[in-house]
């Protein structure tokens, strides 16, 4: 049986993808890296998530600090915006997500890596790259993006095999992480309306303004209003619960 490392979110598209490999007689192990967008408490639930699909061994990974240390400051430096816009939240953290895939691909001594990313976008890219050049003789498979599947054929298919999961949500596409939250799903493929308020990840529960006071040393953040943190990640996770709800 081939050793297969899958990067897993717990999410719709992994979901499916740790269910159909196993189906194609892969022997799955499951990595989560943690960039910033999951408590401990969401973890230990993917954890769990992993093990009810079946999978071999799961692995939990946290990139946070190392994800802002190789990344994530140099943005800060270069108030870098796409467009004067997007902070490069998603495909900031994508790097570092398949750097521990592969590194984790050699340790295992696995024959494959799979992804859960879809056909659109650049995300499949940046995975598929990092394991070119990382893990240049492994496999690279991608279900979701060969198989061309939507959303809801995924929600049927594991429905069908009996998989618990909050289906509601998973019309959604949500990735989070320290530096931002992207959410897609049927009303972001146009721009004719909004998404509705359940697609957010966290829901409004302040309104009105807030006064903060930022406090940079040598370009990185180090303190809000009067609070020092002892690393700028433990800041800017500060920052994302006052400003979230």
């Amino acid at each position: 049986m081939k050793k297969i490392v899958l990067g897993f979110s717990g999410g719709l598209d992994t979901t499916y993808c740790a269910l159909y490999l196993a189906e194609q007689g892969y022997e799955v192990h499951s990595i989560i890296v943690n960039t910033g967008g999951f408590s401990e408490e969401e973890l230990q639930g993917i954890k769990a998530h992993a093990k009810r699909l079946g999978v071999k061994s799961h692995t939990t990974v946290d990139a946070v600090k190392s994800y802002y240390d190789r990344i994530i400051r140099y943005l800060v430096y270069g108030n870098v915006l796409k467009n004067n816009t997007y902070p490069l939240s998603v495909s900031a953290e994508r790097l570092v997500q398949a750097l521990h895939i592969a590194e984790h691909a050699r340790a295992v001594g696995a024959e494959a890596v799979a992804h859960g990313s879809t056909g659109a976008g650049n995300d499949q890219v940046r995975f598929d790259m990092i394991f070119h050049i990382l893990v240049p003789g492994l496999e690279i498979l991608t279900p979701i993006r060969d198989l061309r599947l939507s959303r809801e054929e995924e929600i049927a298919y594991l429905k069908e095999k009996g998989v618990a999961m909050n289906f509601e949500k998973a019309q959604y596409s949500i990735n989070k992480g320290l530096w931002g939250t992207s959410v897609g799903g049927r009303e972001t493929l146009n721009s004719n309306g909004m998404l509705p308020e359940e697609a957010w990840p966290t829901p409004v529960t302040k309104t009105g303004t807030e006064s903060l006071r930022l406090h940079f040393e040598k370009g990185e953040l180090t303190r809000i209003n009067d609070e020092s943190f002892d690393h700028p990640t433990e800041a800017i996770q500060h920052l994302q619960g006052i400003a979230a709800p």
